[in-house]
């Protein structure tokens, strides 16, 4: 071999050696940062591996002073005008003002009350000789309810989507006068997908939920007809009419424990399923028609009491029997052949043959949510760590907000769960450890929200990074906890990991992650991104109902 081809080989060797240990180099240094996406990856996404680059601390714990004044839900109503009028018309010599349910008081197939409304305004109807007309504010039966309870605001008629409110309202000391027993008809149902085994029956449903066969959302039934429906539908027929029994109570928690979660509204439901993250979910009949793709990839089984949205009238309104008078006049307007043929059109009055065995009274009612409250986690611990953002974009209203929901939230936190709480900003603290809520973590929970001070940039991810380890850590204990973070920000991370960075470990832990938007600055827009990685909810609240929204997620979570 020549001398000139022995230099050759060996400069071409010396160049393959470069170029291999560069390459050897550059796919380092992509696994450690996460910039591969195949198999390379896996390690970069374990949370031991994310931690490593996380700046954080665990404060010693400092006892506050916990409340035991147990204030009431209804103590933290927002000023009604939070749910502004749908439509409001005070053109008459009587003007009445309607509570409705959301899917007759809405728009396009939901505006059957409203289109009603403003016929009848428009035609002038008269009650002994003055002008009538028809104000109608569109708010959920259960918060309708506790606005009615609480006297915080009471309207001339409530039109909720069933009788269970009514009954509901009546016990808990609302004077209720019914007007009619049925508007319009409609039912309440499971959508079981067309795709997996038939089901002749919502027993069917029930059982196979317990068995573990399909997975199915419901919402909370602390303000939803359908969830309040489904709830008592099974405590009552597994109790065999007494709602309150062993057995009753134990069905209701074989089913509970096999619910992936409870959700906050139909949309949420909806948005799940249509991941494939659910097989299955709850829903009136009316919703359900005016859908295509529903019907088209759902089966409609229905259960418990009728949906026939009901009219009363709140003896505790002012106005007295004039405005009753009204209102009965309105009703009789809407049972009308014309009014009943345009309810139709939207989609209400079918299924007149389905027709409910039970009898449920208030009582009935008020002991089912009772229930609720105390078996919702089905005997099941859980394991949540709340993630509170402090850093300077949360200076002064948001995190007074954030302080106040916290504290005035942790009663409606059982004590068999295991909760902790870090803070962040540039860095993460662990500002209490995990442990069973009991009354020694409730005064480190309020300590630590006593301390909390805004101030630096917004690690937001790296906190939950943290929240993750928490947790990883605390399910070894209790392997077969539920898991959830809170995640209480104004959204706005600038500094430490992305979402995108941290998303694959989120969704192999299957942690649902519960966004609360505090400021008018907030990045809702990110904070639903978190909250979508594992299908929980995102909450948008203000100063006025933040904390009663707050309340609300727990009472129906944890």
């Amino acid at each position: 071999m020549k001398q000139s081809d022995s230099k050759n080989i060996l400069g071409i060797s010396i160049v393959v050696a470069v170029v291999l240990i560069v390459i050897i180099l550059v796919v380092t240094r992509l696994v450690k940062t996460g910039g591969l996406s195949s198999d390379t990856k896996k390690e970069s996404a374990s949370v031991s591996n994310l931690l490593k680059r996380v700046n954080y601390s665990e404060k010693t714990p400092v006892k506050g002073s916990v409340d035991f004044s147990n204030s009431s839900l209804y103590d933290e109503l927002p000023n009604i005008e939070k749910y502004p009028l749908t439509l409001e018309d005070t053109s008459g010599d009587v003007n009445i003002e309607i509570f409705s349910s959301p899917e007759k008081a809405g728009t396009d197939a939901d505006s059957w009350l409203i289109d009603m409304a403003k016929a009848y305004n428009s035609e002038k109807h008269t009650v002994d000789g003055k002008t009538v007309s028809v104000s109608v504010r569109s708010i959920s039966s259960g918060l309708a309810a506790d606005y009615i309870i609480s006297n915080k605001y009471v309207p001339t008629g409530f039109s909720p989507s069933n009788a269970l409110w009514g009954s509901y309202s009546e016990i808990q000391g609302a004077k209720l006068s019914e007007v009619t027993d049925r508007m319009v008809g409609n039912t309440a149902g499971f959508l079981v997908s067309k795709n997996g085994a038939d089901y002749s029956n919502y027993k069917d449903v029930i059982s196979a939920v317990i068995d573990g066969k399909i997975n199915v959302g419901y919402t909370n039934p602390l303000v939803s007809s359908t969830g309040m429906n489904l709830l008592i539908t099974i405590l009552s027929d597994y109790g065999n009419g007494d709602v309150g029994s062993d057995a009753a109570t134990e069905a209701f928690a074989s089913f509970q424990r096999n619910i992936p979660f409870v959700a906050t509204n139909t949309i949420q439901m909806r948005d799940s399923s249509a991941k494939g993250s659910l097989d299955g979910m709850t829903m009136e009949y009316q919703s359900y028609s005016q859908d295509k793709d529903l019907m088209d990839s759902y089966d409609f089984i229905p259960f418990g009491i009728r949906h026939d949205n009901p009219m009363y009238y709140c003896e505790s309104s002012k106005g007295g029997d004039i405005k009753k008078a009204a209102l009965k006049d309105f009703t009789e307007y809407c049972k009308s052949d014309s009014a009943q043929k345009t309810a139709t059109e939207k989609g209400f009055n079918q299924n007149s043959d389905y027709k409910s065995d039970l009898n449920i009274t208030g009582k009935d009612v008020k002991t089912s949510l009772e229930i609720y409250k105390k078996e919702k986690d089905s005997g099941q611990a859980i394991v949540a760590v709340f993630v509170a953002d402090v850093s300077g974009s949360m200076n002064g209203e948001p995190l007074a907000q954030l302080k106040e929901s916290l504290s005035n939230g942790m009663q409606y936190i059982n004590e068999n769960n295991y909760v902790g709480l870090v803070s962040y900003s540039s860095d993460v603290a662990i500002e209490v450890p995990v442990a069973e809520f009991d009354l020694n973590q409730k005064a480190y929970f309020q300590g630590a929200i006593g301390n909390m001070i805004a101030g630096g940039n917004t690690a937001s991810y790296n906190a939950l990074v943290v929240a993750m380890d928490m947790i990883e850590k605390a399910k070894k204990d209790h392997p077969d906890a539920k898991t959830m973070i809170f995640l209480l920000s104004d959204g706005q991370a600038n500094e430490g990991y992305s979402l995108d960075k941290i998303s694959p470990t989120l969704k192999s832990l299957k942690i649902p992650i519960y966004t609360i938007c505090y400021g008018t600055e907030a990045d809702v827009d990110a904070m639903k991104k978190v909250s979508s990685v594992n299908e929980a909810a995102n909450i948008q609240a203000d100063s006025s109902d933040i904390v009663y929204q707050i309340k609300s997620l727990f009472n129906s979570n944890l």
